[in-house]
């Protein structure tokens, strides 16, 4: 049976270099990553990585800005500071990314507790950039 609720399906990153961007996301933040090869060979416009079995951060080059025409404006989306993006974690894996971001010598916050979110108060959480100034904070609630 399929479950269509509403879900999280995908967020699109305007991004410099979108191989680059998705090196770092898999090998610092342990995503898969998703149509590299079809996007290195211009097969695709742009590669994905996967953040769980329902949800994908898109790699959109900022120079395919200028064909974003599906909605007036939409163009004028590159570049638009998004505050962050909450990523929620098993404790083991929020431990496990702040050392890949600490070894690759990536800025991290401080650790901060008892933050609200999505599913209520979460035990600590900590904030990081990717390449192209992207914030993400990283939680976990356990």
């Amino acid at each position: 049976m399929t479950d269509n609720t509403t879900r999280l399906d995908h967020v699109v990153l305007w991004v410099h270099d979108p191989l680059a961007s998705a090196d770092f996301y898999e090998k610092t933040v342990g995503m898969e990553t998703l149509r590299i090869t079809e996007f290195a060979a211009g097969a695709v416009s742009f590669p994905s990585v996967r953040l769980n079995d329902e949800t994908i951060f898109d790699l959109m080059p900022l120079t395919a800005a200028e064909g974003m025409t599906m909605v007036p404006g939409a163009a004028d989306s590159a570049g638009h500071p998004v505050n962050h993006v909450c990523l929620a974690l098993p404790a083991d894996d929020f431990e496990t990314l702040r050392a890949r971001l600490e070894e690759r010598s990536v800025p991290v916050s401080d650790i901060s507790h008892d933050s609200f979110g999505a599913r209520g108060q979460a035990r600590r959480s900590f904030y990081f950039r990717d390449p192209d100034g992207n914030v993400f904070e990283a939680r976990h609630y356990d």
